[in-house]
């Protein structure tokens, strides 16, 4: 048994982590840079590999419509040419020589870029990541085939049915401030998408005082606090970009709605979406979402009784996605369209039912919460994935939203349970969408716009 498992073990058998667990107890430690760059530090000694990551507060979220699919742009010029490697291949050779792999993903409120590498080539690495975010070139040749490479994901994505659905229905979900939910973007913005654009964005959002430092593994915050403050400080604090340049809250759904989507599929796929709370601004709603969420996705409770062995659905899902700006919550199941009649009006009951003394037991919101408490341990076991997950809330909440997450997952009671679901899904608007094939929705007579 290697010794994160071990340890892990014995945590469990003392009943998971004592309340309000200190930072040092994940081996976690944070220093904050005069520039405003902030230094989070995870200590796992298991392999001698670290990874490390710049999280930037960056994404759809901050996109108007002129800027929209910037962000994912953006986050493919990182990996080329900059002041310390002009060339291209530079920058690739001295991966090469560090040892690393490398990649970044973009959100909705969170951009990161990572590498991970042999633990001996740390402080060269945080060199080299600091060449990348602080002195791109954005070279024009790159940037045309950047352009190219984006589009392609774009044109992978079209191809899927699904990505129709989901479109049509988050244009409703998101009225007003559709470009800050869109992460594939505007097909047009990013095929025009010019050096000076590129610009802006690093001026604006890539600034030190708006970004996260993170290394994860065989490491010591000691040192790396040492060496972020000798590699990182020459960064130039920015301005706050949420100051000038705030990202909307988004506007309440005034109505429900039904959205068709033809393509040409064998099933019906029902796809409902409703405003779920912010985690800033109603983070104990956040917790009883989680824990509700996952008692409906087990194959004992009521809801996937009812809907999925009743043989009314093939699938069914429910959860909610924490966000800063309006976590969605979605509701995701097929069925034919000789049972989409039914189905429908089974899922709308099930829904009335959720708030009722008897529709859960004391061991299932037990249980539910047990399990997410042993989900979240085991994630900490692979360094160089973990720090995604420390990055993720950093940006959308903070770092002391995770730290307490298992203590505040324990004290979810059924009555915070009822006053999430009575407040965000039952009688709340929504916006629903049926992905159907044009033969499947002749026989089902759906009317768009016309809500259930």
């Amino acid at each position: 048994m290697n010794p994160f498992r071990k340890w892990l073990v014995a945590v469990l058998l003392a009943g998971g982590f004592p309340a309000a667990v200190p930072a040092q107890q994940y081996n976690i430690f944070h220093n904050t840079l005069d520039n405003g760059l902030e230094v989070i530090v995870i200590e796992n000694p298991i392999v001698p590999l670290a990874t490390i990551e710049i999280d930037v507060r960056n994404g759809a979220f901050t996109e108007t419509p002129e800027y929209a699919g910037l962000s994912h742009l953006y986050e493919h010029m990182f990996f080329k040419a900059n002041a310390a490697y002009p060339d291209g291949g530079d920058f690739l050779e001295r991966t090469g020589e560090l040892g690393m792999s490398w990649n970044a993903t973009t959100h909705e409120e969170v951009v990161n870029y990572f590498f991970t590498l042999p633990k001996d080539n740390v402080r060269a690495g945080m060199e080299f990541m600091s060449a990348a975010i602080r002195s791109p070139l954005f070279l024009e040749d790159e940037l045309v085939r950047e352009r190219q490479v984006v589009i392609g994901e774009y044109d992978r994505q079209e191809s899927n049915p699904f990505f129709h659905l989901v479109q049509a229905v988050n244009k409703k979900l998101w009225y007003k401030y559709f470009s800050h939910k869109n992460m594939i973007g505007d097909r047009q913005i990013i095929l025009t998408a010019d050096r000076e654009k590129m610009q802006t964005i690093q001026r604006r959002y890539y600034v030190p005082n708006n970004s996260a430092l993170l290394v994860a593994g065989d490491v010591k915050h000691e040192k790396i606090f040492k060496w972020a403050k000798k590699i990182f400080s020459g960064w130039p604090r920015g301005a706050d970009p949420f100051v000038e340049f705030p990202a909307p809250d988004h506007p309440p759904l005034q109505k429900s709605e039904l959205v068709i989507v033809e393509k040409p599929v064998n099933a019906v796929t029902i796809l409902i979406n409703l405003h779920g709370p912010s985690v800033r601004r109603d983070p104990q709603a956040t917790y009883a979402a989680d824990v509700f969420s996952y008692i409906l996705s087990q194959p004992n409770s009521q809801f996937y009784q009812q809907l999925v062995d009743s043989g009314l659905l093939t699938s069914v899902g429910f959860s909610y996605y924490t966000l800063d700006k309006t976590g969605p919550i979605t509701l995701l199941a097929q069925t034919t369209a000789d049972n989409y009649a039914t189905a429908t009006k089974a899922i709308w009951a099930q829904i009335e039912k959720f708030t009722e003394p008897d529709y859960y037991t004391d061991a299932q919101l037990a249980n539910s919460k047990h399990q997410l408490e042993i989900n979240e341990i085991y994630s900490h076991e692979k360094p160089s994935t973990y720090v995604h997950t420390i990055g993720f809330w950093w940006s959308v909440a903070s770092l002391e939203y995770y730290l307490g997450y298992i203590d505040n997952l324990r004290r979810v009671t059924r009555e915070d349970i009822n006053a999430y679901v009575r407040r965000y899904i039952q009688n709340a608007p929504y916006i629903m969408g049926v992905l159907v094939s044009p033969e499947d929705r002749k026989k089902l007579s759906l009317e768009e716009g016309k809500a259930l």
